[in-house]
C-alpha cells in the first residue's frame, strides 16, 4: 500500500491527506477542496503553485506550462505532481468562495438521447442522466469512452433548470478518440459515464459588472450555459457574446441565441468571421479574428467581466489582449483545453 502524506495549502491554512499514487489535484478534489485547475493533464499550467517544504515529483507535463526553470525554482504543477513526503504548498491562484464551496465530484450513468450535426465539425450530444447532474453554469465533465479507462473533456450548454439532461458541443477532429463515435459508431440509447463538474470558468452570482463572452467552436457550449442562467435568474447585467468562425456556415444556434438575447439586458451578439463574411445577411457579423473585433469594439474591457472559451490560440490571443487592456485579473474567467496537437484527440 502506498504511504500517505499530509498536505498543507497556503495562505488559506487547508490540510489534506494523500497517497504517493494520487496526484494532488484528483486528491484534493476528492476530498471537496476545489483548487483552480484547467485542462488537469498538465499542458495549461492554471494549477501552477509554489513547493514552500516537501518532495513533490511530477509526471509528464509540458514546459510551456512549467518551465525547467520554474520547477527548478519549486514551482509545480497539481495535476501532474505526487507527494513523497509531507508537503507545505503555497496556492498562486485561488477563488475563496469555491475552495470549500464548489460542488462535490459525481460520476453518474447517462443514456444518449439525440446526436445531431449543428456544422460540418461540430456535433450536439444530448444525454440524459440516471440522477440528476449538479453543476454551474461554464463548467465541464469528463465523458468515459466506452470499453476504455480514457476520457474526454467537454462543456455543458445547458443548466440546472434540466439537470438530468445535459447538451454537449462536440468539435469532430480526424482521429480523435471521441470523435470518432459520433460518425456512426454511438447511438442513441448507448450508455455512457460522466464524471465532474470540472472548471472554474464559471458564473460569479451576485456581481454586477456587465459581463464580455468571448468563444470559438465549440466553446459555444459554456457561453450558451451561462446565457441560459442569466436570462433565467433575471439578470440585469448587460451581456455582449463575440463568437469566432471562420465563415458564415461555420454559424449555429443563432435562432437559440436571437431567443436568449430578447430577454437579456443589452445583448448584442458579435459574428466574427476571420475568413469571409459572405453570406451572413440579417447578421451582425465583421471581418477578423475573434480578438480583433473584441479589441476595436471593447475601449474598456477592464470594466467588464471576460468569459473565454475556445481554441487555446484563441484564447492565448485574448489573455494578451486582456492583459494589455489592463483587465484585473480575478475578471476574467476561462479554461483552457488542450488540443489534439498535444493530446491524440477529442
Amino acid at each position: 500500500m502506498a504511504d500517505t502524506h499530509r498536505i498543507r495549502f497556503e495562505p488559506v491554512d487547508i490540510e489534506m491527506d494523500v497517497t504517493e499514487d494520487d496526484k494532488i489535484l484528483d486528491a484534493a478534489f476528492r476530498q471537496g477542496i476545489h483548487l483552480m485547475h484547467g485542462c488537469r493533464e498538465g499542458q495549461c499550467s492554471a494549477c501552477k503553485s509554489y513547493v514552500l517544504d516537501g518532495d513533490l515529483q511530477m509526471e509528464r507535463y509540458s514546459t510551456f506550462a512549467c518551465n525547467d526553470a520554474e520547477v527548478a525554482e519549486g514551482y509545480v504543477l497539481l495535476c501532474r505532481a505526487h507527494a513523497f513526503s509531507d508537503c507545505t504548498i503555497e496556492l498562486l491562484n485561488f477563488d475563496e468562495d469555491e475552495l470549500l464551496g464548489g460542488i462535490p465530484i459525481q460520476t453518474v450513468g447517462a443514456r444518449v438521447e439525440a446526436i445531431d450535426p449543428v456544422t460540418r465539425d461540430i456535433v450536439s450530444l444530448r444525454l440524459r442522466t440516471e440522477r440528476p447532474f449538479e453543476f454551474r453554469p461554464g463548467q465541464y465533465a469528463d465523458i468515459t469512452i466506452p470499453g476504455t479507462d480514457e476520457h474526454r473533456s467537454f462543456s455543458m450548454a445547458t443548466t440546472q433548470s434540466t439537470p438530468d439532461e445535459i447538451e454537449f458541443l462536440i468539435k469532430k477532429y480526424p482521429g480523435g478518440r471521441f470523435s470518432a463515435l459520433l460518425d456512426g459508431e454511438l447511438v442513441v440509447g448507448d450508455e455512457l459515464s460522466l464524471t465532474g463538474p470540472y472548471g472554474s470558468s464559471t458564473l460569479k452570482d451576485g456581481h454586477v459588472l456587465p459581463v464580455i463572452c468571448v468563444a470559438g467552436g465549440a466553446g459555444m457550449a459554456p457561453i450558451l450555459s451561462i446565457l441560459r442562467h442569466l436570462r433565467e435568474t433575471g439578470s440585469t447585467r448587460p451581456v455582449r457574446f463575440y463568437y469566432g468562425a471562420r465563415t458564415a456556415a461555420d454559424l449555429f444556434y443563432l435562432d437559440a441565441i436571437e431567443e436568449l438575447g430578447a430577454d437579456l439586458t443589452g445583448f448584442e451578439f458579435i459574428a466574427c468571421l476571420s475568413e469571409s463574411a459572405q453570406g451572413s445577411d440579417g447578421l451582425r457579423a465583421e471581418e477578423g479574428n475573434v480578438t480583433d473585433i473584441v479589441e476595436r469594439r471593447e475601449p474598456e474591457l477592464h470594466r467588464s467581466e471576460v468569459y473565454l472559451c475556445g481554441p487555446p490560440p484563441m484564447v492565448d490571443a485574448a489573455l494578451t489582449l486582456l492583459e494589455a487592456s489592463n483587465v484585473p485579473k480575478d475578471q476574467v474567467f476561462y479554461d483552457k483545453f488542450t488540443s489534439p496537437a498535444t493530446t491524440d484527440g477529442a
